[in-house]
């Protein structure tokens, strides 16, 4: 019975799913729960290890959709689908596997791409998969220093590409203060005692916890790479972004590579027009001594209901040049009122638990680790 119920983990899982593996992945959670959020190409058969099949199935319709071919049996944390596996291996299903940790552990898989870059500049962008979070290192190979941008809870991921690059973290940036996920970056540099930097406007978000601000215009040295910082508000008013040596456009919420950064998360319904009036002040005034060259690298990507990039592909580089992005986006060619009114007239759904979240980043709520993980479970949701 062990061996029908082999587990497997998430890594293992998605490089099943990459490589087009013969596989039938199985989601026993709640319908709503499915189609908020699911692995890629997923089938939904509800399931309680109490009440057995839910949604109106019959195990009739269950066999309908199984395959003879390997099945992985995934739910919110692995145990409705235990339950369901071996319920499967009992009626004579004979490759049954069991996602450990399940979507809690899909929820913290993530793939590193380096970019390749002159000198010693070390460029990393570090991918969440199933969100859509991207985090960076950025770094000098020759000093072997690092600053850590943008770090998820998982922090210790961001460490650890640093380290395997041969590079300290001597500073961690968050450029704003996220809605969708909790941070890491106080946390990674409390540990490693390095500075933990947020503009200076975060202040007047009520930021409780300590930082040290930086602000438009200042730059900061990793070693010999400049990074300089760019006020960029809109999507929050602190929100910042980082030019890297001139070339690479660390932009955050501001500017994505299929959208750009709703407003109304931290300004409310009321206060989305003056938050969309400042994104469009930060795409044609700041970006405009930026030159068409420079490639935009985002802080998210956005990520469908079936589990799926909305560009590129999970361990592919999410990026673009600002000049193609000018050209592509019908945004940049609207007027500031045309703007205004697309970026807020969007009826997309919100970060789940967004509030929250803010006022976890913000330090006014302290949650442990564990609890960290209900609290963010789901899409990003982030751009218009």
């Amino acid at each position: 019975m062990s061996k029908l119920l082999a587990q497997r983990s998430v890594g293992g899982l998605a490089n099943a799913i990459d490589a087009n593996e013969d596989l039938t992945v199985v989601d026993t959670r709640p319908p709503e729960s499915f189609e908020a959020w699911h692995v890629p190409g997923a089938v939904n058969v509800p399931y309680h290890p109490v009440d057995g099949l839910g949604g109106g199935f019959t195990w009739d319709d269950v066999a309908a959709l199984l395959d003879e071919g390997p099945i992985a049996v995934i739910c919110a944390k692995g145990l409705a689908s235990t339950s369901f596996g071996f319920e499967l291996s009992a009626r004579g299903y004979e490759d049954v596997s069991v996602v450990k940790g399940g979507m809690e552990d899909w929820s913290k898989l993530y793939d590193v791409v380096e970019l390749d870059v002159d000198g010693d500049l070390f460029l990393a962008q570090i991918q969440r998969r199933a969100k859509g979070c991207l985090g960076y290192v950025v770094g000098d190979r020759a000093a072997g220093e690092a600053l850590v941008v943008d770090p998820t809870r998982q922090d210790h991921e961001f460490e650890l590409v640093a380290a395997d690059a041969g590079l300290r973290v001597t500073g961690v940036l968050d450029t704003h203060v996220h809605a969708d996920h909790l941070s890491g970056g106080r946390a990674l540099a409390e540990r490693v005692s390095v500075p933990y930097y947020l503009h200076s406007e975060a202040t007047e978000r009520d930021v409780v916890h300590d930082f040290t601000p930086v602000s438009d215009g200042q730059t900061l040295s990793v070693g010999d790479v400049d990074v300089e910082v760019l006020a960029a508000p809109g999507h929050t008013t602190e929100l910042v972004n980082l030019l890297v040596d001139g070339e690479y456009l660390l932009s955050a919420d501001t500017l994505f590579v299929e959208s750009v950064g709703r407003t109304e998360l931290e300004f409310g319904e009321e206060g989305a027009k003056a938050g969309a009036e400042m994104l469009y002040e930060t795409l044609h005034d700041v970006y405009a001594a930026l030159d068409d060259d420079v490639t935009v690298l985002p802080g998210h990507v956005s990520v469908d209901a079936d589990g799926r990039f909305g560009v590129a592909k999970p361990g592919e580089l999410v990026a673009a040049r600002l000049g193609a992005l000018r050209g592509q986006l019908d945004l940049f060619a609207l007027d500031r009122e045309t703007f205004v009114e697309r970026v807020t007239g969007q009826s997309n759904e919100k970060p789940p638990n967004f509030e929250t979240v803010i006022d976890v980043n913000r330090g006014v709520l302290e949650l442990d680790f564990e609890e960290g993980a209900d609290l963010e479970l789901g899409p990003n949701n982030c751009a218009v």
